[in-house]
Formats: structure tokens, sequence, C-alpha cells
């Protein structure tokens, strides 16, 4: 424990004398300055006064203390543009300053240092812009926003192709192995019938076709887990008036989506309509619900509220589940649920290019 502590305050000393350090060579090289300047002013006091020359020593030593200062100042700044501008800032602050001093010094009734100092102000302006459009940014920074550029394309891009992919599959399974159990169950059933002297053998039968019929149930609540048809087909806006017309409670659906979205975020959209409308058929006591959306060149927004008794848990696994799906498209999901207020969902889904 001794040893970690004596090493601890070991780094301490060692980072308050690093920082440190500039700020003493920068002491010193002032101390210096001054007694430089000290030791030509008296000389020239000695040698018997006259044309006051020490004043361009005093110059000279003024201005590295000051293009000293400026560095310091610009290495404590974070790598980067902000560093570089601070260093062209000081820069120009010496400078300007020097040639108000020539023109002080030389006594011409024409400032004409205004020229250059315009310059050097308009010089710096241009550079706080270019810092402030993005224009100018550090290496580190610009390959780090190239990558989350690139990964947000392949992210939208692979959920592109999955959401395509999953509608392949409801479409297959709806076309195909359920189609074919549908045809099974009938044939069995058939079969069951001519077996009515034979009990025991239309009693396989029978439950054969039972088991067929619990296939058939599971597929298609794994299809609905997908995606329907009717999405696919004709979109959304059919989508959601499908949704509306099955549900337990009375929905009014305001769906306006003249643009079909792509296909990932119309299909997150239709699963906040299913499983909001669910829930409030569970939990709004019977109370109508309304299904509104609107679609625009960036943004799909659709809203979900019910007349309930309101109280809902934004956190549920339901929400917390369609919160994750909008998220995972750069969108955002809201739930307003006030005890006695009905629930509100909202999701804010992008669907620009």
């Amino acid at each position: 424990m001794a040893t970690v502590t004596a090493d601890h305050t070991a780094t301490t000393h060692g980072e308050a004398a690093a920082a440190a350090s500039p700020r003493s060579a920068l002491a010193l090289h002032v101390a210096l300055a001054a007694l430089a300047g000290f030791v030509n002013t008296s000389i020239w006091g000695l040698t018997g006064g006259g044309y006051f020359w020490p004043v361009w020593v005093w110059i000279g030593l003024a201005l590295s203390v000051a293009l000293h200062a400026v560095i310091r100042r610009a290495l404590r700044a974070p790598a980067g543009p902000r560093r570089a501008f601070e260093a062209h800032a000081g820069g120009s602050a010496i400078l300007s300053g020097l040639l108000v001093m020539l023109w002080a010094l030389t006594g011409s009734p024409t400032f004409w240092p205004i020229w250059a100092l315009l310059v050097l102000a308009a010089a710096l302006a241009v550079h706080a812009l270019l810092i402030a459009q993005g224009w100018i940014a550090p290496g580190r920074e610009r390959e780090l926003a190239e990558r989350v550029d690139e990964l947000t394309r392949t992210r939208r891009g692979a959920l592109d192709v999955q959401a395509t992919e999953l509608r392949r599959i409801e479409r297959d399974l709806h076309d195909g192995a359920q189609a074919r159990l549908v045809a099974l169950t009938m044939q069995l059933g058939r079969a069951e019938e001519k077996l009515a002297d034979r009990p025991e053998i239309a009693q396989l039968v029978r439950s054969a076709r039972v088991e067929a019929g619990s296939a058939i149930a599971e597929l298609r609540d794994l299809a609905r887990g997908i995606a329907p048809p009717v999405l696919a087909d004709r979109g959304l806006t059919a989508a959601v008036e499908s949704l509306g017309k099955r549900s337990a409670i009375p929905v009014e659906v305001d769906v306006d989506v003249d643009r079909r979205p792509p296909p990932v975020v119309e299909t997150a959209a239709y699963f906040v309509v299913a499983e909001t409308l669910t829930n409030a058929a569970k939990h709004a006591g019977g109370a109508p619900a309304r299904v509104w959306a609107r679609a625009g060149d960036d943004e799909l927004v659709l809203e979900v509220s019910d007349g309930g008794k309101g109280g809902a848990d934004p956190h549920g696994g339901g929400l917390t589940g369609l919160r994750h799906r909008v998220e995972a498209l750069d969108g955002k999901l809201t739930v307003t649920s006030p005890p006695g207020g009905g629930t509100l969902v909202r999701a804010e889904l992008p669907c620009g290019s």
C-alpha cells in the first residue's frame, strides 16, 4: 500500500512539474529580457544619452517574449483546429501591435497600419468561419466522422436487406408451408369421414388433423411477427387499415403516406401501430383508438392514441422493444400516458435517402 501511495505521489509531482515547466520558462524569459533591456538602457545613459536607440532593443525583446507567450498558449489548446486558430490569433495580435508601435515611433500623421490590420482581421475571420463550418477538422476527427457515415450507410443497407429477406420468408411461409398444411388438414378431414366405421384409425387421423391445425396456427403467429403480405403489396396505409378493421376496439385511421418509405422503415412503422393497438385493446377498457401518420421528404411521423385510463409504463417490455426497433433506425419513440388521460405513442422515423 505504501508503494502504491509513493508511486501516486511521484506521479502527481511529475505532472505538476511538467505543468509548471513552461510557466517557469516564460517567467525566466521575461526576466532575462527585462535584464537585457535594462543593461542596454544603462549603456545608453552612460554614453551620454541622445537618440534613444534602446527602444529598438526593447521592441525586439518584447517581440520575443510575446511570441513565447503565444506559442505556450497555443500548445495548451487541444491539438487540431483550435490550436492552429490560437496560434493564428496570437501571431496576428503581435504583428498588429508591432505595426501600431512602429507607426507611433515614426510620428506619421497618417495611420498607415490600418490596411494591414484590416487584412489581418479578415484572414482571422475567414479562419474562424472555416472552423465553424467544419471545413477544417483534425485528421482523427475527420476519420471518425467518415467512419460513422460509412457505418450508418452500411447499417441502413443491412437493415433494408434484412427487411426484404423477412418479407420473402413471410411470403414463402404463407404461400408455401402454410398452404400445404391447410391442404393436408382438408385431406385428413376427408379421410376421417371415410373411416367412420373404424374408430381407432379415425382417432389417429383426427389427432394428425389437430396437430396440423396447431402447426398452421404457429406458422400464422410466426408470419404475423415478420410482416403481413398486404404491407409489401399495398403499402403502409392499407396495412394499417387492415389492422384497424381486425382490432378488438374501434379504430379511426388517418394515414397519408403518398411516397412509400424504405422497407425497413415501413416495417418498423407497421409494428409500432400493431403493438400499440394490441396494448390498447388489452388495457384501454374498450375505448376507441386513433392512428395518424404523415410522411415528408425526410421523416415519417405516426401517432397511435387511445382514450383509455392511461398510466402505461414506457419501460414495459412491449414498448421497450418498439423503442429499440425505432432507435435502430435513428428514429425516436415517445410515450405519453398520464393517469386518466389516455395513451399517446409517437414515432418519428427518418425515411430520407
